[in-house]
């Protein structure tokens, strides 16, 4: 009686693997669920307001690939392209405001948009999306400071191969 109550249950866990194996087998299809490249991470512009001028570094985005801080592996192969992405581009300007009146930044383009006031000697953020196109980018209380030009180019590249974003 022991023998054939072994091979029963011999038996019954080898159908239970093969069960279990089939059913593994059969959600192996080979479907393709291509991935959405990830979008870009918003373009830094540093914006410098004097009583002369306002400084816009750099004067281009959007126009080739952005610098980032990749992973070491990555660093020497470039961004992704996003092909088709007729997205604005996400831009951030880190203002620093050195003279003695507060002031807005306006940018002025194919889009505009205005800051929240950048305090006098202070530093200050600002961001929006901005289309491709040139823009003018003034301080709003300071008529003697001149405008800078920014150029918003239509490459938007992938942020996938970017450190320490969520």
């Amino acid at each position: 009686m022991g023998r054939g109550r072994a091979r029963g249950s011999t038996a019954a866990t080898f159908a239970a693997a093969v069960a279990v194996a089939a059913l593994a087998l059969a959600g192996c299809g080979a479907e393709s669920h291509e991935n959405k490249p990830r979008p870009q991470s918003p373009t830094r512009v540093s914006v410098t307001i004097s009583g002369k001028r306002v400084i816009v570094q750099p004067t281009e985005v959007g126009i080739g690939k952005e610098k980032s801080q990749q992973i070491p592996q990555n660093q020497n192969h470039p961004q992704p392209v996003i092909a088709g992405d007729e997205r604005p581009l996400d831009v951030i300007f880190v203002t620093a405001n050195q003279t003695g009146t507060d002031s807005k930044i306006e940018v002025d383009g194919p889009a505009e948009a205005t800051s929240a006031p950048v305090f006098a000697s202070s530093p200050g953020t600002f961001q929006t999306e901005l289309p491709t196109g040139t823009y003018t980018i003034s301080a709003a209380d300071i008529p003697g400071a001149k405008p800078a030009k920014l150029v918003v180019g239509s490459i938007r590249t992938s942020s996938e191969n970017d450190v320490l974003l969520p």
